[in-house]
């Protein structure tokens, strides 16, 4: 897998206000190789802008069959080789949870690149009849839990085979036996982009320094030892208000926009992004969808798990918008708690449980902070 560093680009005070980088040309007309993409002897009849992006142009073509019938579709267009990055990560995620559950995402329908720009990167999927409304509670959480049980990796790993992205920044994919480990270095490459991002801060680091060392074998190795058991489930990765709706044609819910992984199915933000009163789909929605997929063993730790999981997210926020600190102190926050909570990390608790305590280096990997690696 290629290294998501190469292609990792932050947003800088001064892009905030900026318009799009993708000239609003590319979506004034339809390129030959996205109507390549579209099924034999469609008719294309216009184009025009639809939805809105921070990163990327979008529009809605519309079409009819070689039966007459009137089909939409999105699309979806991004320039340069980390814009080509993201559509192509768009496309693995939706292909893969289309195959797993199609009533619940748009089909998607083709990526690649402009026949008349090759530095012009397009992603096409169906367009949904969609409300402006966040879908309905049960109706939802169910939904998702379905998603969860059938999403099982038959290969019983945690990853992704493709990079996948949230906004401009590519997360971590790459294969791993356990879920601890996966998260480990996930962590740790939000991490260094973080970093990379907002600058060098000393105390950040030693916070940091903590959650690797005690809060992430603290609260995940449980989740895999002592008899228990979790499995890799396909998560959309990115569920949050703006990428969930309701689907007027089939009411059902639907999600789109996805950064796909194998995970914990707890995962961010799946859940986490639920945490904060701040989001529309709140807390209400997590304990829904539990009465659907029951709580990992040890139950007791959900909560403190769903804070670290969301600690990923303040993390890329603050990737993202270089510059604004709102999101590293918020960050710093939460790993203060996390760290003043569990000060003894895992072996502590696993002496306090009675427990052989098992014991796991993480390996080395191609990417992250130059923090030490030690047995956690």
């Amino acid at each position: 897998m290629a290294n998501p560093m190469e292609v990792l680009h932050v947003m800088t005070p001064a892009e905030w206000g900026k318009p799009i980088d993708v000239d609003e040309k590319w979506i004034h007309f339809v390129d030959e190789n996205v109507k390549a993409k579209l099924p034999r002897d469609t008719v294309v009849e216009d184009i025009r802008p639809h939805g809105a992006s921070y990163w990327t142009r979008t529009a809605e073509i519309s079409t009819h069959m070689a039966d007459g019938t009137p089909r939409s579709y999105f699309l979806k267009v991004s320039q340069g080789n980390n814009g080509k990055g993201m559509v192509t990560g768009e496309f693995a995620s939706m292909t893969a949870l289309h195959k797993t559950l199609p009533k619940f995402v748009p089909e998607p329908i083709g990526t690649g690149t402009y026949a008349s720009a090759p530095d012009i990167h397009f992603f096409c999927c169906e367009l949904i009849n969609m409300t402006d409304e966040i879908p309905e509670i049960q109706a939802f959480t169910s939904t998702l839990a379905e998603l969860h049980t059938k999403g099982l990796n038959p290969d019983n790993r945690y990853g992704f085979h493709v990079p996948t992205y949230k906004g401009t920044i590519p997360q971590y994919t790459a294969w791993h036996d356990t879920w601890e480990e996966s998260y480990y270095h996930s962590m740790k490459w939000f991490m260094q982009a973080e970093e990379k991002s907002q600058g060098v801060d000393e105390e950040m680091q030693e916070l940091c320094q903590g959650i690797l060392d005690k809060v992430i074998p603290r609260l995940l190795r449980p989740l895999e030892t002592g008899g228990r058991r979790i499995q890799p489930r396909l998560i959309h990765g990115d569920i949050w208000a703006g990428n969930t709706s309701w689907n007027i044609d089939t009411n059902m819910p639907v999600i789109y926009d996805a950064a796909a992984l194998y995970a914990h199915n707890e995962y961010t933000v799946e859940m986490a992004a639920w945490r904060p009163i701040r989001h529309l789909i709140g807390r209400q929605y997590m304990k829904a969808y539990f009465h659907y997929f029951p709580v990992s063993a040890p139950e007791e730790d959900q909560d403190d798990r769903n804070m670290l999981y969301y600690l990923r997210w303040d993390l890329k926020s603050s990737a993202l918008f270089s510059g604004n600190l709102r999101y590293r102190n918020m960050a710093k926050e939460t790993m203060k708690t996390l760290i003043a909570k569990f000060p003894g990390g895992y072996e502590e608790w696993a002496r306090e449980k009675g427990e052989q305590p098992v014991h796991r280096v993480m390996p080395p990997t191609t990417i992250g902070l130059e923090l030490k690696e030690r047995p956690i």
